[in-house]
C-alpha cells in the first residue's frame, strides 16, 4: 500500500515537472507572454498624379429650349409640324380658328369709323357754333350804340348781352367735342390693333430654328391662350446639337467646382458601348434648389438636410462627332431627359506624395482652455485651474509601420481622388504605413501597438463567412 502510494507521488511530480518545463519553454520562444498583434495591411508612401474629382448625376438637356404657347384661345384648324421633325425660324407651325376673332376685327373697324364720323360731326357743330357767335356778337355791338343813343331799353341790350355770352360757351363746348371725339378715334384705333394683333396671333410660327422635342397637342383640340400669364404648351422646339447635362452638387462638392472645369460625362445610353463624352463646366448656380426665400430656405433644411446646387455642363460636340455622322439626318445622338453621371475634374496634380485614402484617418487629443468671466469694469477674471475646460482638436493621423509598431503621425494632407490623397507633411517617400482594415485605422489601432501583415486568404474567407451569416 506504502509502495503503491509513492508510485503516485512520483508520477505527479514528473507531470509537474514537464508543465513547468513546458511552461518555461514557451515563454522563452514567445508562445506565451507575448502582447497580442493585430492584423493589417500595409502601403508605401510613393509619389503619383492625383486628379480631383466632383461626382454628380442629373439629366441630359437642350441648352436651349423655347415652350410654345398660345396668345388665343381656339380650336386648332391646322397642325404642320409632327415630333421629331426640324423646324426654320419663321416657319408655320399650326392655325387656331379665326373666326371669332375676324368679327372682332370688323366691330373695331366699325368702331373707329364710327368715331371718325363723330369727329367730323363735332367740326361741323363748332362751325355753326363760330356762325351763332359771330352773329351774337354782331347783335350785341348793334345793341350797345343803341342802348348810348337811348333807342332801347336796357332789358333789351341785357338779352343780346346773354346771347353772346352764350354762343361763345357754345362755341369752348363745340371745340372740346371736337378733341373728346379725337380721342375716341385713338381709343378706337387701339382697339383696332389689339383686334388685328390677336387675329395675326391665330396663326403660330416658330420663334428659333431646331427640332420639335415635344409635341403636346393634336389636330382638332382646344386651346387656352392669355396675354396676362402662360396658356397651353403647344409644343417645344430645342437645338438638339448643342446639348448640356444639368446635375446637382453638394454643398461641400460644389466650393470646389468652377467655370470653365472639364468634365468626364457618361450617358447610361451609351454605357454598354464604353463611351465617355468630354464637357466643361459653364454655368453654376448661386442658390440652391428650391430655396426662393428665407423661410422657403428654412422650410427646406428642416426636411432634407441635403443642399444641393444645379450645375449645368456642356457637351463638347467634337467628343460625339462620330455618332453626329453616323445618325445624319435621322435624328442627333442624345435626347431630353436622357440619365448621365458626370465627373467635374476640379483639380490635377502630378508627381505629389500620397498614400491610400483609407490610410488616413482623425483622432482628437483634449487642450486646456481657460473660461473666461466679464467683469462689470470691462477686465477678464479667469476660472480656477480645477474648472478649467477641455477642449478636443482633432488632428489627421497616419500610421506608420516601425518595427512591427504601429507609430501614429500627424500629418497635413491636401487634394485626393477615389483611391489616393495627398501628403503635404508628415511623410517622407518609402516609409511604410498602414492601410487596412478601414475599422482598424479609424477606430481600433493605437499608438505603439503591435502589428503583423494581415493574410489576403484569411480576410478573403472571414468576409465570406459573415457574408453567409
Amino acid at each position: 500500500m506504502k509502495k503503491k502510494s509513492n508510485r503516485i507521488w512520483w508520477i505527479l511530480g514528473a507531470i509537474a515537472v514537464l508543465l513547468i518545463g513546458g511552461l518555461v519553454a514557451a515563454k522563452q520562444t514567445g508562445l506565451i507572454g507575448k502582447p497580442k498583434s493585430t492584423e493589417v495591411d500595409f502601403a508605401l508612401v510613393k509619389r503619383t498624379d492625383i486628379t480631383e474629382r466632383v461626382t454628380a448625376s442629373g439629366r441630359v438637356q437642350p441648352q436651349v429650349e423655347v415652350k410654345i404657347s398660345p396668345d388665343v384661345s381656339g380650336e386648332i384648324i391646322g397642325l404642320y409640324v409632327n415630333e421629331g421633325d426640324p423646324v426654320k425660324a419663321g416657319q408655320l407651325l399650326l392655325r387656331i380658328r379665326p373666326d371669332n376673332y375676324e368679327s372682332l376685327l370688323s366691330r373695331a373697324q366699325a368702331t373707329v369709323n364710327s368715331s371718325r364720323a363723330q369727329y367730323e360731326q363735332s367740326k361741323a357743330t363748332v362751325s355753326q357754333a363760330e356762325a351763332r357767335l359771330i352773329r351774337a356778337k354782331a347783335d350785341y355791338e348793334r345793341n350797345r350804340k343803341l342802348l348810348a343813343d337811348k333807342v332801347i331799353s336796357t332789358a333789351d341790350f341785357e338779352t343780346s348781352e346773354a346771347n353772346y355770352n352764350v354762343a361763345k360757351q357754345e362755341v369752348e363746348a363745340a371745340r372740346a367735342n371736337v378733341r373728346a371725339a379725337q380721342f375716341n378715334i385713338q381709343s378706337s384705333r387701339a382697339g383696332l390693333r389689339d383686334a388685328s394683333e390677336n387675329l395675326r396671333k391665330t396663326t403660330i410660327y416658330a420663334p428659333v430654328s431646331g427640332t420639335v422635342s415635344k409635341l403636346n397637342v393634336e389636330l382638332g383640340e382646344r386651346v387656352v391662350g392669355t396675354s396676362q400669364m402662360a396658356g397651353t404648351e403647344i409644343m417645344r422646339i430645342a437645338n438638339l446639337q448643342n446639348m448640356e447635362v444639368r446635375v446637382n452638387v453638394n454643398e461641400n462638392d460644389i466650393v470646389r467646382a468652377n467655370l470653365g472645369d472639364t468634365a468626364d460625362i457618361e450617358v447610361d445610353s451609351y454605357t454598354t458601348a464604353g463611351r465617355k463624352f468630354k464637357g466643361i463646366v459653364y454655368e453654376i448656380a448661386n442658390t440652391a434648389n428650391g430655396l426662393t426665400s428665407s423661410s422657403g430656405a428654412a422650410a427646406a433644411i428642416s426636411a432634407d438636410a441635403v443642399t444641393e446646387f444645379e450645375v449645368k455642363v456642356k457637351i463638347l460636340n467634337n467628343s460625339y462627332a462620330d455618332l453626329l455622322a453616323q445618325k445624319g439626318t435621322k435624328g442627333y445622338p442624345f435626347k431630353p431627359g436622357m440619365t448621365a453621371s458626370v465627373e467635374i475634374i476640379t483639380d490635377r496634380k502630378t508627381g505629389v506624395l500620397a498614400v491610400p485614402i483609407a490610410a488616413v484617418t482623425t483622432r482628437g487629443t483634449q487642450t486646456d482652455v481657460p473660461e473666461t468671466t466679464d467683469r462689470p469694469n470691462g477686465t477678464v477674471d479667469e476660472k480656477p485651474a480645477n474648472q478649467i475646460e477641455k477642449k478636443e482638436k482633432v488632428k489627421e493621423i497616419v500610421f506608420v509601420n516601425v518595427g512591427g509598431k504601429a507609430v501614429q503621425r500627424e500629418v497635413k494632407t491636401g487634394i485626393s481622388d477615389f483611391e489616393n490623397i495627398q501628403i503635404v507633411s508628415g511623410l517622407k517617400p518609402g516609409e511604410q504605413i498602414i492601410s487596412g482594415p478601414f475599422i482598424a485605422v479609424s477606430k481600433r489601432l493605437k499608438d505603439g501597438e503591435l502589428v503583423v501583415k494581415r493574410d489576403p486568404t484569411k480576410a478573403k474567407k472571414k468576409a465570406e463567412e459573415k457574408e453567409e451569416e
